[in-house]
Parts: structure tokens; sequence; C-alpha cells
């Protein structure tokens, strides 16, 4: 079974910045799409971005010009710089590898980590 490890994740004042990282037990991490998601308290998890195997990242609206995924798959890792924090980015951040190489895919391959919580407050 594979374990996504999320990490990175703090208390930070409004308009500071974090960076997450994400890692798998598995060797095909690099293979396919990695996407991080979000869920903050009562509301449903929801997509941040993705990137693409080839790197070609595709963020949300609502992180656009914010928040900047990337990967490295020499070392099977996935980041995502989170910038000018707003308190409606607090939430639970989670990674998953997406059943496509080249885009979205239509699924999640693997059950969820634990997640790195992010908490924006002053």
């Amino acid at each position: 079974q594979v374990q996504f490890v999320e990490s990175g994740g703090g208390l930070v004042q409004p308009g500071g910045s974090l960076r997450l990282s994400c890692t798998a037990s598995t060797t095909i991490f690099s293979i396919y799409t990695v996407a991080w998601y979000r869920q903050a308290p009562g509301k449903q998890r929801e997509l941040v971005a993705y990137i693409t195997r080839g790197s070609v990242p595709n963020e949300e609206d609502s992180v656009k010009g914010r928040f900047i995924i990337s990967r490295d798959n020499a070392k099977d890792t996935a980041f995502l710089q989170m910038n000018s924090l707003k308190p409606e980015d607090t939430a639970v951040y989670y990674c998953n590898l997406r059943n496509s190489q080249t885009g979205w895919g239509t699924r999640d391959l693997y059950s969820w980590g634990r997640g790195t919580q992010v908490t924006v407050s002053s």
C-alpha cells in the first residue's frame, strides 16, 4: 500500500509563506501527475494544483499567482510553494497521484495520507 507523507505545514501570519513537500512510498511517483488538495474544517476536499510528469503545472484560480507547484522526479518529491497566504488558505493539505502522465486524469490512484496542517492567522 502506497503511503503519502506531506510535510512543511504550520502556523503563519497573513501574507506569509510556506513550502509543502510530498513524498510517497512508491517507485512510480515520478511517472504520474501529482496533485495537491486541501480540506478546510466542515468543507469538502478541493483541488489546489497539479503537475504532470513533464512538470507542466496547473493551479486553481483561488491560488493562481500565489501558489507554485513543482516536482523533483529524481527525488520522488513534489512541492507546493505558498506565498501571500490568506486566512482562507487554512486547511489540511494532502497530495496524491493521478491516473495520468500528461494531464488531470480521471481519479486519484491511492488512499490519502495524514496531510499537513496549514493555519493562517494573526
